[in-house]
């Protein structure tokens, strides 16, 4: 592997470690390497590039799973896709993970499809005969002990010498406790103090075993990762296994997200709220100002004209809806609004003056374009760097450039026609409302100069 990423002139330099170092939860047959490249304006080729070069090359290497991939963007390291399967029999949970790892490597989106259960470690299995046990009088504790501490070793005593502390250990030799047969002859003490090997009251079987249990909130656990392939998202690949899951586990199975999967979903609802919530703020904010509750719906009225331009945009430029692209959507709400308060705010101006409300509006819409497109073009052109994604780690930040620049754009286009349309029928609503029930017709507050910006 290292004689392969010295071949990568854009490698600038690697650490290797092997047996530890976090690769593998530390088992000794994992090993990985941390990889560096050099400066972004000496190289032609992204990571990405770089990565989809060396893995063709990591998979010949024969006897070992190796893969490249990219540190998450919100810290740590490791797969995009981690899949945990949760079940609290372990037979269950090997049955489920072995259908599901099988199923997810169809996936044409999913690259490097592993599992951390593996069941090959070699283990000896102590059957103990509680009858012969009980007619030879050794207790379960005194078999437990003796296998503890003669192959396993146990800490006895202490003492000092020169200065320096000893631990006492009791222990079998090496030579003595190598083979599963050394287990047969341990010898315990019975009834009358006679001695009795374990050969006697028990059965030692060899066979295979998890090398690990690993947990998840108190379950057992095993977790499926997977990266990405070049255009599908990682929304799609949760939902591919969510389905796979619901056709192929075993009952009782559960499944849960970690790592950057997890951070996905946990950022994506928590983006939805925050969206909604700025939303209801800036509503709040313009009833207090405009001192009307419908007026606000009429400015609000840019908001899904962004959202719908920064969608086709990321469809356009081939981008994806991402936690870049969601915030790009949120800061929509504060940026395409003020085209709408500059509309809204000066018709309503030009009626507490004594205009009709289609002259009014007219008006507005001839005075307030200049400072509507001044303010559109010097945001589109604030956004459009971070659109061309020029310079390192562009290309995480393209898609919040995409949105904006997208969003406003559409908006700003759509706003000067579609918010006097919406003002004009929601006024000829409010005047039919008010003479129905035989009240005067509401006049307009005009917001100050201050107020408006």
């Amino acid at each position: 592997m290292e004689t392969i990423l010295a071949g990568v002139p854009e490698i600038a330099n690697y650490t290797t470690t092997v047996g530890g170092g976090g690769f593998g939860g530390g088992r000794v047959n994992s090993g990985g390497s941390f990889i560096r490249f050099v400066d972004w304006a000496d190289r032609k080729r992204t990571a990405q590039e770089i990565i989809q070069a060396i893995q063709p090359k990591l998979t010949r290497i024969s006897g070992v799973l190796a893969f490249a991939n990219n540190p998450p963007a919100f810290g740590g390291y490791g797969s995009a896709v981690q899949f945990v399967l949760r079940n609290p029999n372990f037979d269950s949970l090997a049955v489920g993970m072995a259908a599901l790892l099988q199923r997810a490597r169809q996936v044409k989106g999913l690259t490097n499809v592993d599992t951390d259960l593996r069941v090959n470690k070699p283990e000896l299995t102590v059957s103990y005969d509680r009858d012969r046990a009980e007619d030879l009088g050794v207790p379960i504790r005194d078999v437990a002990g003796t296998m503890q501490a003669l192959l396993g070793g146990q800490r006895v005593s202490t003492f000092t010498r020169n200065n320096k502390l000893y631990y006492v250990v009791v222990q079998l030799n090496p030579e003595e406790r190598a083979t599963p047969s050394d287990m047969s002859g341990l010898a315990v003490r019975g009834r009358n103090d006679q001695l009795i090997t374990l050969n006697q009251l028990a059965r030692v079987t060899e066979g295979v075993g998890p090398r690990q249990l690993s947990h998840f909130a108190r379950v057992r656990s095993a977790t499926l990762s997977a990266g990405l392939a070049p255009g599908y998202t990682l929304g799609e690949a949760l939902d591919s296994l969510e389905r796979i899951a619901g056709e192929v586990l075993p009952a009782g199975s559960t499944t849960a997200l970690a790592g950057e999967s997890r951070e996905f979903r946990e950022s994506g609802t928590a983006l939805y709220w925050a969206f909604l919530g700025a939303l209801a703020v800036v509503f709040m904010v313009l009833a207090s100002q405009f001192e009307s509750m419908i007026h606000p719906f009429t400015v609000l009225m840019a908001v899904p004209l962004a959202v719908i331009g920064a969608i086709f945009t990321l469809y356009i430029a081939r981008s994806s809806i991402n936690l870049y692209s969601q915030i790009g959507m949120i800061l929509l709400i504060g940026l395409v609004t003020k085209n709408s308060i500059l509309l809204v705010e000066y018709t309503n101006q030009l009626r507490a003056r004594g205009m009709e409300t289609m002259a009014a509006l007219l008006e507005a819409g001839r005075i307030r374009l200049r400072p509507i497109l001044m303010t559109s073009v010097a945001t589109i052109m604030g956004a459009v760097p971070i659109a061309l994604g020029l310079g390192a780690g562009s290309m995480s930040r393209r898609p919040l450039g995409y949105a904006v620049v997208g969003g406003v754009v559409f908006s700003t286009a759509l706003t000067l026609f579609l918010v006097p349309v919406v003002y004009s029928l929601l006024e000829s609503a409010l005047v039919r409302v008010a003479r129905a029930r035989g009240r005067p017709v509401p006049a307009p507050r005009a917001v100050r100069p201050a107020e408006a910006e």
